[in-house]
């Protein structure tokens, strides 16, 4: 089963047949073209059949001679055109051109196509019997579905409350009712607290690299973002007492457990420094607790630690899923939480009933946990396959997180990288929109989580360990 004018080499799967070696010089094309045309002609002719099992990227690469980024390109034109599928754990397989494209073939099991890097969500369930009990609770929600479509009192049900403070206490957070706010995700909790703590104009510090979301809140707010130097161990103490006699900044911003986007933790000699220094200057702390549930030992958090400075705020959008927009927000004391209370409710009115609920009943009847520990296995499982893929020195991660810090080798710049990413369908995070102050650096952010297979994420970061192993030159050269 070749194509015209190439001769067929061994098969290194094993086997009699020859493998499948088109002449791609006939074409005209680039080679990530010619070879989805190759495909395309072959089949058309008959010369593969449906069914018939291509070659592993890496294997046709070699014998064509072509880098490993340009066959992938080739394999994900040809999936685009619905020329081939990826089964998990067998390969690649020529379609049947009358038969109508799916999202999955007919013994279920899903198609390898291009993988999405770039959102950080956690690894979807995939457990039968989790997915039956979580579609379970909805199922049980649609008996209280009229209520459940009304206003309700800012806040959320007493069992909402009490849900809350029990997710919360394990993570060694024991709070006050009065001190506790229910808010329709991270974003409205952490826009209402610095629209209390701080005017137009203030400063706020945060890390030099940091999560997106806090540049646009402050950039909406009017105040000004004081970028702190850091460390493999997150922020620098000394830099943020030097700002404080500098700039005197209302509050300090932290995601200080698996940061996104490095994945550096605070230790607890970290951030007792840095409580000592916040108290020294009468700043206060916000704390982005958002992967408190992923780590199974967590360090202490500042809202443990320093209760009576720290604004706790603890998302489930990473923990139990991204649709879930809901986040406990925790006061440094019930005289600070009356008027946050009123700028969410004036801004939120509330947060969803049908949200609240369903995150209630999953706390209360363990399937929270549940969840979590699949996350938690799943993300260590991923996080095993870039250990074993990405060359070593390149990139920083956490065992227990599922995103990777990919510093580039020199000679790539991040559009570059980015770019040669999106050619193979793959898509990275550049560190721009992380970078509060200065040139960003060189680097990247992959999301190892969201609805990718194992197998799509292994696929995927096969290639781009091979472009961080060559330079841009070699990887670009299609033609």
């Amino acid at each position: 089963m070749n194509s015209p004018g190439r001769e067929g080499q061994p098969n290194p799967q094993g086997g009699g047949g020859r493998m499948w070696t088109p002449d791609l010089k006939r074409w005209g094309k680039p080679h990530y073209l010619a070879i989805a045309e190759a495909l395309a002609e072959d089949i058309r002719t008959g010369r593969l059949t449906a069914g018939t099992r291509l070659p592993t990227q890496r294997a046709l690469a070699e014998a064509l001679d072509l880098n490993f980024t340009t066959v992938s390109r080739g394999y994900v034109e040809a999936h685009k055109r619905g020329l081939v599928e990826g089964r998990v754990g067998q390969g690649t397989f020529v379609l049947d051109p009358a038969r109508p494209v799916r999202s999955t073939d007919q013994g279920g099991a899903p198609r390898i196509g291009p993988v999405d890097f770039t959102m950080n969500l956690p690894p979807e369930p995939d457990a039968p019997a989790l997915r039956a009990r979580m579609q379970s609770t909805f199922a049980d929600l649609s008996g209280d579905l009229t209520n459940l479509l009304r206003y309700q009192g800012f806040g959320g049900t007493d069992e909402d409350k009490e849900a809350a403070l029990r997710w919360l206490e394990g993570r060694g957070v024991v709070a006050l009712r009065e001190r506790l706010l229910i808010c329709p995700g991270t974003h409205s909790a952490l826009f209402s607290v610095l629209g209390q703590i701080a005017c137009p104009g203030d400063a706020i510090c945060a890390e030099r690299i940091t999560y997106p979301g806090i540049r646009s809140l402050a950039a909406h707010l009017g105040l000004r973002l004081v970028d702190l130097p850091m460390d493999r161990h997150g922020v620098d103490p000394d830099a943020f007492a030097a700002a404080c006699t500098k700039v005197a900044p209302k509050a300090i911003y932290l995601n200080p457990l698996l940061q996104n986007p490095t994945t550096a933790t605070l230790s607890r000699t970290r951030r007792e420094a840095i409580i000592a220094v916040a108290r020294r200057y009468a700043v206060t702390i916000i704390e982005d607790d958002a992967y408190a549930r992923i780590c199974p030992m967590p360090p202490p958090s500042f809202a443990e630690l320093a209760p009576e400075i720290t604004y706790y705020v603890a998302g489930l959008a990473k923990c139990l899923g991204a649709g879930l927009r809901l986040a406990f927000l925790v006061a440094p004391s019930a005289r600070s939480a009356l008027p946050l209370g009123g700028a969410l409710r004036a801004a939120t009115v509330m947060a969803s009933p049908i949200s609240t609920t369903l995150a209630t009943r999953w706390i209360m009847d363990g399937t929270a946990d549940a969840i979590t520990q699949f996350v938690r296995e799943e993300s260590a499982a991923r996080q095993r396959i870039a250990t074993s893929l990405l060359p070593a020195g390149t990139y920083t991660a956490d065992p227990h997180g599922f995103h990777v810090w990919i510093t580039l080798p020199e000679g790539w710049t991040r559009s570059a990288f980015a770019s040669q990413g999106r050619s193979a369908g793959l898509g990275v995070v550049a560190s721009d929109p992380f970078c509060v102050a200065g040139t960003p650096p060189e680097a990247v952010r992959l999301c190892l989580g969201g609805p990718s297979t194992r197998q799509q994420i292994t696929q995927g970061l096969e290639v781009l360990a091979h472009a961080l192993e060559g330079s841009p030159a070699l990887a670009s050269t299609y033609i």
